[in-house]
């Protein structure tokens, strides 16, 4: 029986480090991987010029993965996950925040800007709202972060947060 048990293991090891299993090619070598680089590190975030939270994008897994962690300056928290999905050829994020929403957005770059299109779930009213990001790399170095959402009512896209990310590393100006 144990020898049944090991030839199994040991198909199934040979098996997940095969070729067929294997990343024949890292993200760090395909470009599409690093479209949304600009939005990587440590941030300052500014509405109509006041503070009003920080967060950290950092890259994981060899690249494939973008993690995001916001503190809000009001003690909001949340955290997102980005990825390239080479099969569908979008990025996708799935954001959640500690009992206020989610939102679930796939996309990609549009000129300069990265956006991405789906829904935000309100966990208090239980709605569901068409929303879309877009983030865009400014001549400073710093990001503006627009979001909007769809007014039910009027079917129109109406703003949500305009937000302006400045590096923690920088001096810029607000």
């Amino acid at each position: 029986m144990n020898s049944a048990k090991a030839i199994v293991g040991l198909s199934l090891l040979l098996c997940f480090s095969s070729a067929g299993f294997a990343q024949n090619e890292p993200c760090t070598s395909d470009a599409r991987f690093s479209a949304f680089d600009f939005w990587v590190g440590d941030w300052d975030v500014y509405a109509n010029g006041n503070p009003v939270g920080s967060n950290s994008i950092v890259k994981h897994e060899a690249g494939c993965l973008l993690l995001e962690s916001w503190e809000g300056a009001g003690g909001s928290t949340g955290m997102s996950l980005n990825y390239f999905n080479p099969v569908s050829g979008f990025w996708q994020q799935v954001w959640v925040s500690a009992g206020e929403y989610a939102i679930d957005i796939s996309g990609g770059l549009v000129n300069e800007s990265m956006v991405l299109v789906g829904e935000l779930y309100n966990y208090g009213s239980g709605e569901t709202f068409d929303f879309r990001g877009t983030w865009t790399p400014n001549a400073d170095g710093s990001v503006r972060q627009f979001f909007e959402q769809v007014n039910p009512e009027t079917s129109a896209w109406e703003p949500w947060f305009d937000g302006r990310y400045v590096r923690k590393d920088t001096d810029s100006t607000l």
